[in-house]
């Protein structure tokens, strides 16, 4: 094996409602995308709810986010303030979401990003659909994930600022920016919003066909329209990937080339350290971290590390200058051995934790629950945290050895 895959399929477009009811679809518990919203303190409350339709002949789910009665229009700080107060691996990866997306709008109006005044996306549903999918996304625990080129359809679209030509501007240059593949058709209507595509080009790890994998969960999202002959649909496909490692055979883990940033850094505050941290694995970092050092006449300091695939490492670089207060950093080629690792799911006090598993040979040699999970279901039923990490441990010894 080589981890757990998803494939979300766009050929026939996508919104954030669509990929959230998808989610849904495959299996993710309504009560996960909800304590996600529900952590944000929103100014006003907003409630998720399924509801099983049909597009064309296919039976779909249907994601409803109750919509505020505020019109407020927010800048990218007024979204990212309100992203603060969730958990760090969902808001660092929303974050990154709005940022992709405000920093398309402001090269479409010709405007610096925090300038920006984000219009539907701004309200609170749209933040709502963004947090829940990347909520949604990271229960099915995933290791990567996959979209297929993107369905934008035709025509025309009407907005406050009157008729616009489909696809978007916005749309246009997210795709522009990120390289991202998609196509015009196959109907005369808008089929990718911005919001599904800002989702994609951020949280995708590539694009392109249904990878190898054994399909394990199927999810339907539907869209609000149901023309005819078309069905308005986006498809998340989720199994166990294969034939992407030398296990199979038998051997030991390739290497494989990586590349390792790092700068030293003696007048950045501490507090800011750990959202650094987050943003650059949103991001794609592999791996990120930092060692005390002691630099010139005596003047204590971190050096900041960055594991990362080179194909990440532009994009890396500009978050690690935005981010923190260097003015330089060193780029090193390493060579990386990674084992490969899949997510196998436990129940402790009748909640899901997940535990990652790594093999060499086909041979477990380590398997270490998630700790978000434990401190989720430790909060939920007012136990210790050590007492469900100890418990999730017992639990996945117990399923490995079946």
């Amino acid at each position: 094996m080589s981890g757990r895959v998803g494939w979300v399929d766009a050929t026939h477009g996508i919104s954030g409602d669509m990929l959230l009811g998808a989610c849904l679809d495959a299996g993710v518990e309504l009560a996960v995308i909800q304590a996600a919203i529900d952590r944000l303190g929103l100014p006003e409350p907003i409630a998720v709810t399924r509801e099983p339709v049909r597009r064309g002949a296919l039976a779909a789910t249907k994601a409803v986010v109750s919509k505020g009665t505020s019109d407020r229009r927010r800048t990218l700080v007024d979204v990212l303030a309100l992203l603060d107060r969730s958990d760090p691996d969902v808001g660092a990866s929303a974050a990154a979401v709005f940022r992709t997306l405000a920093e398309a709008e402001a090269r479409v109006h010709q405007v610096e990003v925090e300038k920006v005044h984000f219009h539907e996306v701004g309200a609170l549903d749209s933040i709502a659909d963004v947090v829940g999918v990347v909520a949604g996304l990271r229960a099915l625990g995933m290791n990567r994930l996959v979209c297929s080129p993107i369905a934008l359809g035709g025509g025309r679209a009407q907005t406050e600022h009157g008729p616009i030509p489909v696809p978007g501007p916005a749309v246009v240059e997210l795709l522009r920016a990120s390289s991202a593949p998609a196509l015009g058709g196959p109907v005369e209507i808008e089929l990718a919003t911005p919001t599904g595509v800002a989702l994609m080009v951020t949280l995708a790890d590539e694009f392109g066909p249904l990878p190898s994998m054994r399909p394990e969960l199927v999810g339907m999202g539907a869209g609000d329209r149901d023309p005819e002959g078309h069905p308005n649909l986006t498809r998340l496909v989720v199994g166990e990937a294969f034939g992407t490692t030398t296990e199979a055979d038998g051997l030991e883990p390739a290497l494989a080339p990586a590349v390792v940033l790092e700068a030293n850094v003696d007048d950045l505050d501490p507090r800011l350290w750990p959202q650094v941290l987050a943003e650059l694995l949103a991001a794609g970092a592999s791996d990120a971290w930092l060692t005390p050092i002691l630099m010139k006449k005596g003047r204590p300091a971190h050096t900041l590390s960055v594991l990362a695939s080179p194909e990440y490492t532009e994009r890396l670089e500009q978050v690690v200058f935005a981010q923190t207060s260097t003015i330089g950093l060193r780029r090193h080629p390493v060579d990386k051995r990674a084992l490969a690792r899949e997510f196998v799911v436990v129940e402790v006090h009748d909640q899901q934790i997940r535990v990652k598993v790594a093999r060499l040979n086909g041979r477990i040699v380590n398997a270490v629950p998630e700790y978000d999970d434990v401190a989720r279901v430790a909060a939920e039923r007012g136990v210790p945290a050590t007492l469900v990490l100890d418990e999730a441990r017992v639990a996945a010894q117990a399923l490995l050895q079946q």
